[in-house]
């Protein structure tokens, strides 16, 4: 099968690769443009490790195709500092302690940036209901949910 030129935004940066039709878009960032931080947990949608936003829009990268970048802007944890400065939500996970082993942390860090995006002063609910997608082994959400309240508190000022 031939493959497809993909021209898209990747954090901010105006990318090109080849692409096969079936390649996911997961794939397509960490094999052709060495974004490694989403990760293929599960592969199928369920677990949230790799969430990625495209057009604003949080997405599991593992079902959507590379080809379907085309045009668009993706965001990954790669996008989320500014400056070499953490952004608010990956400080707050640092200092409360919301992570562990770190595989599923980069999918937690997207989606809830994508939910304060949306909603700047969510409740704990709104949080728990937003991040019902990423799934996490080690740490057993509160610390998570604590520090993306906290990070939230602050951006608002």
């Amino acid at each position: 099968m031939s493959k497809i030129h993909v021209t898209t935004t990747v954090n901010g940066d105006t990318v090109e690769f080849l692409a096969d039709p079936r390649e996911t878009l997961l794939d397509c960032l960490r094999d052709k443009l060495g974004l490694t931080g989403s990760k293929e947990g599960c592969g199928t949608g369920d677990c949230g490790a790799c969430s990625v936003t495209v057009d604003g829009v949080l997405v599991s990268s593992c079902l959507v195709l590379g080809v379907e970048a085309q045009g668009k802007s993706v965001t990954t944890i790669e996008g989320m500092d500014k400056d070499g400065e953490l952004h608010p939500l990956q400080r707050h996970f640092v200092e409360k302690a919301a992570l562990q082993c770190g595989f599923c942390t980069p999918g937690f860090l997207v989606a809830a940036k994508a939910l304060l995006d949306k909603n700047p002063d969510p409740t704990e609910t709104e949080v728990r209901y937003w991040l019902a997608g990423n799934l996490c082994r080690c740490t057993g959400y509160d610390k998570i949910v604590r520090a993306v309240m906290d990070a939230a508190a602050e951006m608002r000022g």
